[in-house]
C-alpha cells in the first residue's frame, strides 16, 4: 500500500530530521544512491531527497530545514500523509568489488552514503567512512557506521574526532591508502574540493549532485548540468543520467551558478511561509 504515510519522525540534530515513511513501491525497489521527488500538499514545492534506508514496506529519509519545502516537510509529525511521493528515481550506485573504497559524506549527505558504504562492505570492499559535520551535536547517524573497516569522524570545532573538514581528512587518508575508487556526498562545496583532490591522483570519484528539480524525468530540463567530454562539454540530467557522475568530470563552477539562481525567491517564500506558521526556531 503506497500510502505515503509518516510513520516515524526523530530529530537528530537542529533543524535536522529522519523521517520513516509508508511507501512499498519505493522500499521494494530502491537501491542504494537512487532518490525520491516528494511534496508535501496539493501546492507544495517537489523536493528531491536521497533514500537513506528501506525496512518493509518503509523507506527512510533525513531532512534538513533549509527553505520553505524542507521546513514544511520537517513540521509535520507521525500520522501526516504526503501528497505525492515518486520513486525511487536515478541511476543506482554501481556498487561491485573495488578493493580499497573511500567513503566521504558531510552533512545531511552522511544519511546519503549510509546505503551505499553499507553496499559496497557487501561486496566485498575494504570500506574506509569520512564523516564530518561542524560540531558533534550536528554529526548524524555515527553510531551506525560500525561495519566500516575504518571509520573516521571529523568537526569543524574538534568537538569530536578529526579537527578540520573533511577534506583535511581525505587528504590524510590518501596518504596512509591508496584507494581504487570514491564517493563523495554533501554541500556542492565539499563536492567540489573532494573532485579536485582526486583529480590530482587520478582517482575515480563519485559525487551525488544535489540540483534544483521539478518532474524528475528529465523532461523539465532544470537539474540539467554540464559535464567534460574528451571533445568538450556535454548536458547531463541529473535526475535521469545521475544522481551521481564522476566528480572530476563536472563543471562545479556552472553547477554551483545554476544552484544559485533562484536565492531571492527562496528567501521570499521562507520568509511568508513563517509570517504563516510563526516561530520555527524550535525545530
Amino acid at each position: 500500500m503506497d500510502s505515503n504515510k509518516i510513520t516515524s519522525r526523530k530529530r537528530l540534530a537542529k533543524s535536522t530530521y529522519e523521517f520513516w515513511i509508508e511507501n512499498d513501491m519505493v522500499s521494494t525497489h530502491a537501491k542504494p544512491g537512487q532518490f525520491v521527488v516528494l511534496r508535501v500538499s496539493e501546492k507544495g514545492e517537489r523536493i528531491p531527497l536521497t533514500i537513506a534506508e528501506t525496512r518493509g514496506d518503509l523507506f527512510r529519509i533525513v531532512v534538513k530545514a533549509i527553505g520553505k519545502s524542507t521546513y514544511d516537510l520537517c513540521t509535520r509529525s507521525v500520522g501526516d500523509v504526503l501528497v505525492d511521493v515518486v520513486g525511487p528515481l536515478g541511476k543506482p550506485s554501481e556498487i561491485k568489488q573495488y578493493g580499497n573504497v573511500l567513503v566521504i559524506g558531510g552533512g545531511v549527505g552522511i544519511a546519503a552514503i549510509l546505503p551505499i558504504a553499507k553496499a559496497l562492505k557487501e561486496a566485498g570492499n575494504n570500506v574506509t567512512v569520512i564523516i564530518g559535520a561542524k560540531t558533534l551535536d550536528e554529526l548524524i547517524l555515527k553510531d551506525e557506521f560500525t561495519f566500516a573497516d575504518k571509520l573516521v569522524m571529523v568537526t569543524d570545532d574538534g568537538s569530536s574526532g578529526y579537527k578540520g573538514t573533511v577534506i583535511d581528512a581525505m587528504k590524510e587518508q590518501i596518504k596512509m591508502q591508496n584507494y581504487d575508487v570514491a564517493w563523495a556526498v554533501g554541500p556542492a562545496i565539499m563536492m567540489k574540493l573532494a573532485s579536485n583532490v582526486a583529480n590530482e591522483i587520478n582517482l575515480p570519484i563519485w559525487v551525488s549532485l544535489n540540483s534544483i528539480m521539478i518532474d524528475g524525468t528529465g523532461m523539465c530540463g532544470g537539474c540539467r548540468t554540464l559535464v567534460k567530454t574528451q571533445d568538450g562539454e556535454e548536458i547531463k540530467y541529473v535526475c535521469v543520467d545521475g544522481p551521481e557522475f564522476d566528480g572530476r568530470y563536472v563543471d562545479w563552477d556552472s553547477f554551483m551558478k545554476r544552484l544559485e539562481q533562484y536565492r531571492e525567491q527562496e528567501r521570499l517564500a521562507l520568509e511568508n511561509f513563517i509570517k504563516q506558521v510563526g516561530d520555527l526556531s524550535w525545530l
